[in-house]
Formats: structure tokens, sequence, C-alpha cells
């Protein structure tokens, strides 16, 4: 996006954007705006929905019930969505906040809970993840924004890959390797479609473990001598593969 626009507030909305197509935005959108930032009607903000770019949009109505927005022009056409499939075994709280907001903004194009058996966190708050998801993106300048699929478990992901993902290969951060560096590991599979998949706290169980080393399509790479946790593990295993055979080449 243009930096002449980097420093306007920046909304993610579900409506089409056009050119004088009002957009009316939610409470917590308009609190946002009105309350917080004390904009009046006129204010300027840059507005996308994933799919038509970003668009300079200016406040046509401020009000205690609402605000609305009218699209004035495209700032910056559409990005393609990232094939990078982000695979993780959820944690709790605020650390599952995190690696869900870094993946985003580390391009993962696809993000997916895995249920392993000793992940910690019971359940997934998929509005949760979906929140952070648009927030990332938000303060981040990210128009693809990331298909958040619901928790699978890890037998049924492997299980039934050839019949999802057939051709991409999964990047497995595997503590239990001999260090090595990942860059070598990562550059014999330049160019295929990828995956990544990330433990939970603990590391996943021997059986697991054995499941993903006995699969073809399974990478197993090292991230270093030291054990990390798993969000920290998450974003040095994106930053690798976007660094090595991703987009920051």
């Amino acid at each position: 996006m243009p930096r002449t626009y980097a420093t306007l507030p920046r909304l993610y909305v579900a409506p089409d954007l056009a050119p004088g197509a009002a957009i009316g935005l939610d409470k917590g959108q308009s609190n946002y705006l009105i309350n917080v930032l004390r904009l009046k009607k006129g204010g300027q903000v840059v507005v996308f929905n994933g799919r038509d770019g970003a668009w300079l949009a200016a406040i046509l109505t401020a009000g205690r019930k609402g605000a609305e927005l009218v699209p004035l022009e495209r700032i910056a056409r559409q990005s393609a969505r990232s094939d990078l499939w982000y695979f993780f075994a959820p944690v709790k709280s605020a650390r599952l906040d995190y690696m869900v907001q870094k993946a985003t903004e580390m391009g993962a194009g696809h993000i997916q809970p895995v249920m392993t058996r000793r992940t910690l966190a019971s359940r997934v708050n998929m509005d949760r993840l979906g929140a952070n998801v648009i927030e990332a993106a938000e303060q981040c300048e990210v128009l693809a924004i990331p298909i958040v699929q619901e928790p699978v478990a890890l037998g049924r992901l492997i299980g039934t890959w050839q019949d999802h993902h057939a051709g991409r290969r999964l990047v497995f951060a595997d503590e239990a390797a001999t260090p090595a560096s990942p860059i070598e590991r990562l550059k014999t599979i330049a160019g295929d479609p990828l995956g990544l998949i990330v433990g939970p706290e603990g590391g996943f169980a021997e059986e697991e473990r054995a499941l993903l080393l006995a699969q073809k399509f399974v990478v197993p790479v090292s991230l270093g001598p030291r054990v990390l946790r798993a969000d920290t593990a998450a974003v040095a295993a994106l930053a690798v593969i976007q660094a090595s055979i991703g987009d920051w080449r």
C-alpha cells in the first residue's frame, strides 16, 4: 500500500467496495473511530475486505447510532492469498492469540489448529481466532486475509493428507531432530506447495512423531540446539521458510 496512507486507521469490512457505496460500521468499529480516535465527519480511513484491494474512505456519518463510511478511490490492488498452510497445536489464551497474529503477519494463507495428545487447549474459540487474524491484517496492511480452518485431529490430518493436500510437502518442526541448519534441507523442496506443522508444549508424543516421520510428504527440520516454546518455534519456522524458499527472497 502506498506509504502516503500509512498513518491512517485501517479497517476490515465485509461488504463489496466501490466508489460512493456507503458502508455501515459495527458498534466496535464506530466506537473506535468516533470515541477512541475522535474522528469527525469527513475524516479519512483505509478499508479493505480481502477481495477488492485497499480503499481510501471518508466518514459519511458519525453519531450516537454509529458511523458510515464511503469509499473514495482504490489505493492498492488486491494481493493474492499465500499458498502456505500453517498447522499448529493450540496453546492457551494470549499465546494462542500471538501465534495466529504472527502467522498472519508472516504470510500464512491458511491457518488450522491441530489437536494432539499433549495439546493443552481442549477447545478452540474460532471466533477469537478469526478476530485475531483480522486485527493482525489491519495493523500490518495484509490485504489477503488468511482462511481459518476448523480444528482437526493430527491422525485425521495425516490420514486424509493425500485427499486434501496431494502434492504438498509438510515441513515438520522436529525438536528431537539432530541440530542442523534447516535452510539446506528446505532448499531441496523449493518450489513445492508447502505446509508447516508446529507441535504443542512438550512436543509431539513419540507415536505422533513416528507417524509424521513415516510419511513421504513430511520434511523434518531442526530449529537449532535450543528447545523453543511453541509460539517461538512457530515464528522461527515461518521466518526460516519465508527467508530461504518463500516470498522474502
